[in-house]
């Protein structure tokens, strides 16, 4: 599918029916359950089957992302779950990942359990570094080109001044906002100069524990929504305890 400007500004319109009817056009016979669940940016639906079992819908945010972005998504998943690192893939119905329903864009992924990742032990902690690695070793061998980057000015500069340019700060706030902002920009640039030269590469991106499921085989992971280029510490650092 291409982008286009009929595609809808927000979730209004994105009633129960609407996304039972989505996940109806690609073959599936849903038995009229739905559970909503936890997703910052998306709207994300467990969906039962009438044959039993259920099916997860995702309907992207409206203007978050561009068709293009989204596949480069996909593609980075399907090219993880080929080289059988445990991550959970949009299902391929008939070459295609990304549908469209009613104006909005959502894709269908497999059910799959799990539970938040303790990390208490080494042996934990191991495994949970060597799966990160086997991500990483993958995201290696390109970069996206239509995703984001991790970068200071995007992600801090741009963003800082966009919120005081636009009244987003109370006037009674806009000083202390402004002092702490410069400050900590001023850190995290001397922080990024101290690391030198280092490689960017294709990252998980958000990979804190809600986005991380543990079964008796180990860790795997879901929510590749905000994969994205960049030094190989974003993908630990959400980890860490405080």
């Amino acid at each position: 599918m291409q982008d286009s400007d009929v595609l809808k500004q927000d979730y209004t319109d994105l009633a129960p029916e609407t996304i039972l009817s989505a996940v109806e056009t690609l073959g599936y016979e849903t038995s009229g359950q739905m559970l909503a669940l936890n997703s910052y940016e998306n709207r994300v639906y467990r969906c039962g089957l009438e044959k039993g079992g259920a099916i997860i819908a995702k309907f992207y945010r409206p203007l978050r992302w561009s068709d293009k972005a989204i596949l480069e998504e996909h593609l980075f998943s399907q090219e993880l779950v080929e080289q059988e690192i445990p991550v959970v893939a949009p299902i391929d119905k008939d070459g295609q990942t990304l549908f469209a329903y009613q104006g909005y864009r959502f894709a269908v992924f497999p059910l799959r359990g799990g539970r938040w990742p303790d990390l208490e032990s080494r042996d934990d902690l191991n495994w949970m570094g060597r799966f990160i690695a086997r991500i990483h070793n993958v995201g290696r061998t390109s970069l996206f080109e239509h995703r984001h980057q991790i970068e200071i000015n995007r992600m801090g500069n741009e963003s800082a001044l966009y919120l005081q340019e636009n009244d987003f700060i109370p006037s009674h706030l806009s000083v202390a906002y402004r002092t702490l902002a410069d400050d900590l920009l001023i850190a995290i640039e001397s922080a990024f100069e101290r690391c030198g030269d280092y490689k960017n590469i294709r990252l998980h991106g958000d990979c804190h524990r809600s986005n991380v499921l543990w079964t008796d085989e180990g860790p795997h992971c879901v929510d590749l929504y905000d994969c994205c280029n960049g030094p190989a510490l974003q993908d630990l650092w959400m980890l860490l305890s405080g």
